[in-house]
């Protein structure tokens, strides 16, 4: 019986040193969904692609720099007919909500990335719509813009509204859907 029983004892230790073995050689992860970033896409929940271009002044600006605010990514050209339509109600959407509080994160502002190939065009659009933000980017490619094709941008106007931490919560919000979709986000 001391024999068997010495036997079951040393098979279990050596069973016990392979798991130990085994699971010291795998990453160790707890709560992983907690730890882990989403990733970055074009879905709902995932964390918006970085946008790196020039402004109207000629300096870089970056999607990025703009974390802790809601932001509207707004594409749209100077050329398009519904998007100059549309712009008054991004206007609005701005004017309103630039300096509310929201949940997890203060201010609104919009981030505008233009495929417009002239910069005349487009500078003169931004003053004639009152388009007053301080983020406008234009790659001057037309519908060759990276950063369009990045964005899978195949018409005009789009846009993507992420949250405070880069997150996309919304798509191809228009007129009042945007405003009613900032107005649920707001701390009342």
């Amino acid at each position: 019986m001391k024999k068997n029983f010495s036997i079951l004892l040393v098979a279990l230790g050596a069973a016990l040193a392979v798991s130990f073995t085994y699971a010291a050689s795998r990453p160790f992860h707890t709560h992983s969904a907690l730890q882990t970033e989403p990733a970055v896409g074009l879905n709902l929940g995932n964390k918006a692609p970085e946008i790196s271009m020039k402004n109207t002044e000629g300096q870089t600006i970056t999607l990025s720099s703009l974390k802790g605010k809601l932001v509207l990514i707004d594409f749209w050209a100077s050329w398009c007919g519904p998007c100059r339509h549309e712009n008054p109600s991004v206007v609005q959407a701005y004017t309103r909500y630039r300096d509310r509080n929201f949940k997890g994160g203060k201010g609104f502002t919009v981030f505008s990335v233009s495929l417009d190939g002239r910069e005349d065009a487009w500078k003169n659009a931004i003053a004639q719509d009152g388009l007053v933000w301080p983020y406008h980017g234009c790659e001057f490619m037309g519908w060759k813009s990276e950063i369009a094709a990045k964005y899978s941008v195949t018409s005009i106007p789009a846009n993507y509204l992420i949250n405070e931490q880069g997150l996309i919560i919304n798509k191809n919000l228009r007129g009042d859907d945007l405003l009613n979709a900032l107005e649920k986000l707001a701390v009342k």
